[in-house]
């Protein structure tokens, strides 16, 4: 496909696309009413042909680059590199040295990017990510774009067109979503760090079920500029390592302000997130959530039992340990699943990705390669995407965006039942999911198809609705399989998150 206006001229519609359209809007206009509002249009599309001729600003583009390549299977076992390059930064700053993997729904420019789908395979960016030009400022080299699930709309490694992402403890198991690779490949030593994506938990089920941390930063804490979206609310993007230290210094290189960014609203409070990482948590007060332990149907003895020990050994170093209840979180997923549900049609499906009526950067030439696209190859569609589609314009059509408004409004009663519990406590804890990796199916069921996508999400989609800071801390291990504690904290207190994290990682009760 051509991205760009420019390739080809604006034509006024003709009197059947107009019918078709009053016909959508429940409107009745005769022949003669087309006719004149024809008219009126082809006034107003001087204008839209003047923008088609003018430059509009693009995000900066400040390293040189080699196209790279796509990795042969010898070179990828587990299937969790979509494409290898080399794009190295300054010669000075914190990631000098760094190599750091991107997920591949943030644009690099000339870098292909797929975002798991193929209605976007072609598609390469034209600017680089608001991230991506701060971790290159800052001396790290890029040296790949990391698989993700298709459009990101799975907890799952097995709906990328691209075919399923290993687990990298056992390659017969789910790697987790929906940035799959990022977590695999940093579980797997091929690079230091990752970039990843939250929006129902796609951070922090990946490095769960690898054994990586990861942790999903303060809404908005993170410029989400120049990322594909899914739904504005819920978007976060943040960093994946094997150790707090790196998961810490590249929040530090990455956070901060960005006017581009409509999900930074007031003041974004960064600290200096290394200086945090004491190793002491004397006198840090940890709540361990009763309602995050013991879902039915989901939950694992052995995942719940090794979350508490690894809760209570911070008892050990000084904290102040105990269990509390917090009644709403069991609605969490509830509260989300509108959001996510009729958000999602809306913004990454109906208005083509970047949606509309809101100030910031357009990343213009995905909105016109991807509109495009899904309209030609619709089939392709990954199920999950198509569930959402059908479900969310259902949702629309027939209730209007009213259960869509009210999970907006129980959003903020649920952050509100979070933040009461943190005016208790430093620090809220559960597992990060009820249960360890699921086994990959070759040909799944429908039923196994959506609950190894979206069966695991039950503890960490809250906190994509409330924003708070939410990292996985591998903990223990069973049968080969990470387990991870969740550790949340209060907004913009991120750096409480990875100091508790760092103390716990220095007990070394985990092994990799």
């Amino acid at each position: 496909m051509t991205v760009g206006n420019n390739t080809r001229g604006i034509t006024p519609p003709t009197l059947e696309e107009l019918s078709a359209i009053a016909k959508e809007y429940h409107m009745n206009l005769s022949q003669e009413d087309l006719k004149v509002f024809q008219t009126l249009i082809e006034g107003s599309l001087a204008s839209y042909r003047r923008i088609a001729e003018m430059t509009e600003p693009k995000l900066p583009v400040k390293y040189d680059r080699n196209p790279g390549y796509r990795p042969s299977p010898q070179e990828n076992p587990l299937n969790a590199w979509y494409w290898r390059c080399s794009i190295k930064g300054a010669d000075t700053g914190k990631l000098v040295g760094k190599k750091i993997a991107i997920k591949d729904n943030v644009c690099v420019a000339g870098i292909p990017m797929m975002n798991g789908s193929a209605i976007l395979e072609g598609y390469v960016p034209d600017v680089d990510a608001t991230i991506v030009t701060r971790i290159l400022d800052a001396g790290g080299e890029i040296i790949g774009k990391a698989v993700c699930e298709d459009l990101c709309f799975s907890g799952g490694s097995h709906t990328s067109a691209t075919g399923p992402v290993r687990n990298p403890h056992n390659p017969t198991y789910s790697a987790g979503g929906s940035s799959s690779g990022s977590a695999a490949l940093v579980a797997h030593g091929d690079c230091d760090m990752a970039i990843g994506g939250d929006q129902g938990g796609s951070i922090r089920i990946p490095s769960c079920w690898c054994g990586t941390y990861g942790l999903k930063p303060t809404y908005g804490l993170v410029p989400y500029t120049g990322i594909f979206p899914i739904e504005q609310t819920l978007d976060h993007t943040g960093p994946i390592a094997m150790t707090v230290e790196n998961v810490a210094l590249l929040l530090e290189v990455i956070a901060g302000e960005d006017p581009l960014d409509p999900r930074q609203r007031g003041k974004i409070e960064t600290k200096p997130y290394t200086q945090a990482l004491t190793g002491n948590v004397k006198d840090l007060r940890i709540g361990i959530v009763q309602e995050g332990f013991r879902w039915p149907g989901a939950s694992e003895e052995d995942v719940d039992r090794a979350v508490k020990e690894a809760a209570f050994s911070l008892s050990k170093l000084g904290a102040h340990v105990e269990e509390i209840s917090i009644p709403l979180h069991r609605d969490g997923i509830h509260i989300w699943n509108p959001i996510a549900i009729e958000g999602a049609t809306l913004q990454m499906v109906r208005t083509d990705g970047m949606g509309l009526n809101w100030k910031g950067y357009y990343t213009t030439s995905l909105v016109d390669y991807y509109g495009r696209g899904r309209r030609a190859l619709a089939d392709q569609f990954s199920d999950t995407t198509k569930m959402v589609i059908l479900m969310g314009q259902y949702m629309a059509n027939k209730y209007f965006g009213r259960y869509y408004g009210k999970a907006q409004n129980l959003g903020r009663v649920l952050r509100a039942a979070y933040d009461d519990a943190l005016k208790k406590v430093d620090l809220l804890v559960m597992p990060t999911l009820p249960m360890k990796a699921m086994p990959l199916i070759e040909n799944p069921t429908t039923e196994e198809y959506f609950k190894t996508a979206l069966g695991m999400i039950q503890n960490t989609c809250p906190f994509d609705v409330t924003g708070h800071p939410a990292m996985n801390v591998p903990c223990a291990k069973s049968n080969g399989l990470p387990i991870g504690m969740m550790l949340i904290g209060r907004h913009f207190e991120d750096d409480v998150v990875l100091r508790a994290a760092h103390a716990f990682q220095q007990t070394g009760m985990y092994k990799p």
